[in-house]
This record gives structure tokens, sequence and C-alpha cells, in this order.
């Protein structure tokens, strides 16, 4: 069984067993979540959509640990114009497991 959540304005598949980098969540390391927006719940026979979510249905994760990104850098240059700007941007994530999925 897999199922499409959505999280942090992303949307991700996911099945049980799986782990996950999402937009940073704000629970320890080791606590149990559940993600209700889930937009389809299906399997290799059927699936069932949602309007926009599916009534009933939620996917239960463990946090496994918090973290950053590597570090992007953004440099913007005005050409003739001696006009430089750096700055570098590390992105928050957490790390999830998908441990049960269950459908209305």
């Amino acid at each position: 069984m897999f199922a499409i959540i959505k999280t942090g304005g992303k949307q991700y598949k996911v099945k049980a067993g799986d782990k996950i980098n999402v937009e940073k969540l704000d629970a320890a390391a080791g606590k149990k979540i559940t993600f209700e927006e889930v937009l389809l719940v299906g399997d290799d026979k059927s699936s069932k959509v949602g309007a926009p979510f599916v009534s009933g249905a939620s996917v239960t994760a463990e946090v496994v640990e918090q973290g950053k990104m590597p570090t992007v850098i953004v440099f913007k240059k005005r050409r003739r114009q001696n006009s430089r700007r750096k700055n570098g941007h590390r992105q928050l994530f957490t790390t999830i497991k998908i441990t049960d999925i269950k459908a209305a």
C-alpha cells in the first residue's frame, strides 16, 4: 500500500518502511507524528483519490533526525557596476520513517 501526503508545501509518495527528508517539522527525534493531509491512498488493484484529501486516511511516521542540507551559494553580480553580493543558505530538514498507512 502507498499514499501521497502533503507536508511543507510539497507532495511525497510514501509506503511503509520508507525514509524520506521533508521540510523541518517541530518534533524531537524518536517522536511519532501523524499526517492527516493524505491526497491519495492505493495499492496494486485500486486507489482512492481525495477531493482534496481522503477522509479518514492518515499516515504515521517516526522522526529519525533533524539536520541541515549542504550549503547553497547565492551570488549576485551586476556587470560594470562594481556590485556583488555573496550569501549562503542551508535548508533545515527532518528525516522521517513511515511506520503505518491507514486508509478510510
